[in-house]
């Protein structure tokens, strides 16, 4: 049964050598993100998220809410793996999938279909569930001949059907995405959004990073408000979305 429980989780990163410095004296507020700190050593510390406690369970389709530094992408990366916490527990069961950076792994030299390779290895694809569903990437990114091309000789949106069609063939019990995947012109996007949805509906649990309204009213059943690397807010879309964006 997918789960993700986390327990006074923190998550701190640090930055350089300030010996000497008065930033070891006083901590700093970042505007909108963590807080900047320094240790007797002089070692500098973004503490990006700080004492995080929250459950999610199967059923649970949950947006990220904050202003850009908030917090938002250092949670989507500890529940990936990514990222491990400095302290407190993080326990997550079930087969993890991320949607977040795409384009991540792309090779501009390398071919349209060497790419598909690389990409799915980075998503922990195997090569030979990718060589059964090959044709499948390809038609559904419309590439036609120029997936034996460089993907430098793409223009964006092609490269952005590329990843999109690579990256969106998982079905993950816990779905994680940085803002809603729509890529293409008009008949793309229709195509991305019926393939958006049918992921949607096959995973357990859903975590998504919006500064979208629609998208966590229309989408979620929880929302989370995240502010200086802590918790906000923690609730029913419609309360916390009332809070964050206002009336």
């Amino acid at each position: 049964m997918a789960s993700i429980d986390f327990t006074n989780v923190t998550a701190e990163f640090p930055i350089y050598n300030a010996n000497g410095r008065s930033l070891k004296k006083r901590l700093m507020q970042v505007a909108t993100g963590g807080t900047l700190s320094a240790d007797d050593r002089g070692h500098v510390v973004v503490r990006a998220l700080e004492g995080l406690s929250f459950s999610l369970k199967e059923g649970e389709r949950v947006g990220l809410l904050g202003h850009n530094g908030a917090g938002k992408s250092t949670l989507l990366r500890l529940l990936s793996g990514v990222f491990v916490p400095t302290s407190g527990v993080a326990e997550i069961h079930g087969e993890v999938g991320s949607l977040i950076d795409i384009s991540l792994g792309i090779d501009h030299e390398a071919t349209g279909r060497e790419n598909i390779y690389y990409r799915a290895a980075l998503l922990g694809i195997k090569k030979s569930e990718i060589e059964k569903r090959f044709e499948e990437i390809v038609e559904f990114s419309e590439l036609g001949d120029f997936i034996d091309m460089p993907t430098r000789t793409y223009s964006s949106g092609m490269h952005l059907r590329l990843a999109f069609s690579v990256s969106t063939i998982i079905s993950p019990e816990i779905l994680l995405m940085d803002e809603w995947l729509a890529v293409g012109d008009e008949n793309f996007k229709h195509k991305a959004q019926e393939r958006m949805t049918d992921i949607l509906n096959s995973t357990k649990i859903l975590v998504v990073a919006t500064h979208s309204r629609e998208l966590v009213l229309n989408t979620c059943n929880r929302a989370i408000w995240l502010e200086h690397g802590k918790i906000r807010m923690d609730g029913d879309p419609e309360s916390v979305s009332a809070a964050y964006f206002g009336f």
